[in-house]
C-alpha cells in the first residue's frame, strides 16, 4: 500500500487515541490511497492517488 497520493501529496496523519479515562495511545490517520491507470502527458502510467483526487477529476483515468 502506498503512504501517499503522488497528486496533493497528503499522507498519514499521526495523533492520540484518547480513551474515557483520559489514557493517551497513539494511533494514525491512513488515507485512502488507490492504485489507477491515469493519463499524464498522452501516456498512460500507474498513479498512486487518494480518493478525493479522483472523485474532484484531478486525475484523468485511462479507458
Amino acid at each position: 500500500m502506498a503512504k501517499s497520493c503522488e497528486v496533493c501529496g497528503k499522507n498519514v496523519k499521526f495523533g492520540n487515541l484518547v480513551s474515557h479515562s483520559n489514557i493517551k495511545t497513539s494511533r494514525t490517520w491512513m488515507p485512502n490511497i488507490q492504485t489507477v491507470r491515469a493519463v499524464v502527458d498522452g501516456r498512460v502510467q500507474r498513479l498512486n492517488v487518494c480518493t478525493r483526487c479522483l472523485r474532484s477529476g484531478k486525475v484523468q483515468r485511462a479507458l
